[in-house]
């Protein structure tokens, strides 16, 4: 599951137009497996113990991208399921679990140098360490996870210079570690503030050679219950990253983003069904695309 990350490959693209004339210049970064924005409001809490299954749907639109000189319109969709299983077994005072995410993407990429567009198998994400307190007024999440290159990539040929970057994968493995926390100020908890932190670790990529930065990624949110079981407020998130990609022809290029934008939650207690919808407004980009995130998210206990 990582939108961004595939959608900033486009720039192998200018690196392979230009081959012909000019000696080869670096790549804008690789990027991040975790797609920023998936996480909103109390992103840092989970829920009590039992079995779960959250169904995201990741929409990303962007025209243009800092560092890229040629016109192109990226559009990408994410169907992704995540499996939650958090037991009655305690470590250090908080609930052990597990959790899973499958990802299904489709990407599509147009503009001057051509179209394309694919979908199919992601990059599945394995957390065997996922851990969650419960205080009066304080929740915490800890996690350890591995993005896995399930995915098929294909870096791409000088003779289809799009070749590779609608690619459902990314080509490489990721180790991320995931720390949050969400604070309710007032007694009723009708006020939570919550922060999602995020890092990760990339190998390199085999197909090219080039090892992707690491990636911090910090999610926001302010909410206020408004009714029954609805929340609304605002959210927000900043990805940075943090070391230079490194191998040949690799970027120098520090990437981030900063998107802020509204969400409504809504609990439909008879069918114990939460639903989720967000929209975040990227306001700043550099040596990536800079867009627009849609995020529909339906979780359902079993």
């Amino acid at each position: 599951m990582k939108i961004l990350a595939r959608l900033i490959l486009i720039a192998a693209t200018l690196s392979v137009a230009t081959q012909s004339y000019a000696e080869p210049a670096a790549v804008l970064p690789v990027g991040s497996h975790y797609p920023i924005g998936a996480e909103g409001l109390k992103g840092a809490s989970l829920p009590p113990p039992g079995f779960y299954v959250r169904d995201y749907n990741y929409f990303y639109y962007a025209d243009k991208v800092d560092g890229l000189p040629a016109k192109m319109d990226f559009f990408a969709y994410v169907q992704a399921l995540k499996l939650v299983y958090l037991t009655d077994y305690k470590i250090l005072g908080a609930n052990w679990g597990v959790d899973m995410i499958v990802p299904f993407p489709y990407k599509n990429i147009s503009g001057q140098l051509g179209t394309a567009g694919q979908f199919g198998l992601g990059d599945i994400y394995a957390c065997p360490l996922l851990l969650s307190w419960h205080l009066q007024k304080f929740d915490f999440s800890f996690a350890y996870g591995i993005w896995a290159p399930s995915g098929n990539f294909d870096p791409g040929t000088s003779s289809a210079p799009l070749r590779g970057l609608d690619s459902p994968g990314d080509g490489f493995w990721s180790h991320m570690i995931t720390l949050g926390g969400t604070w309710y100020p007032d007694a009723k908890k009708t006020w939570a503030v919550s922060l999602l932190n995020r890092y990760e670790i990339n190998t390199e990529q085999d197909q090219t050679q080039i090892t992707p930065g690491n990636m911090y990624s910090l999610e926001w949110g302010v909410s206020k219950t408004v009714a029954q079981g609805v929340d609304v407020g605002l959210v927000g998130y900043w990805q940075q990253e943090t070391t230079e990609d490194s191998g040949v022809h690799a970027a120098t290029a520090l990437s981030h983003v900063v998107g802020v934008g509204p969400e409504v939650s809504v609990l439909w207690e008879k069918i114990g069904l939460i639903s989720t919808l967000r929209y975040v407004y990227e306001a700043d980009a550099k040596d990536r695309p800079q867009g627009h995130t849609v995020t529909l998210t339906l979780t359902k206990r079993f």
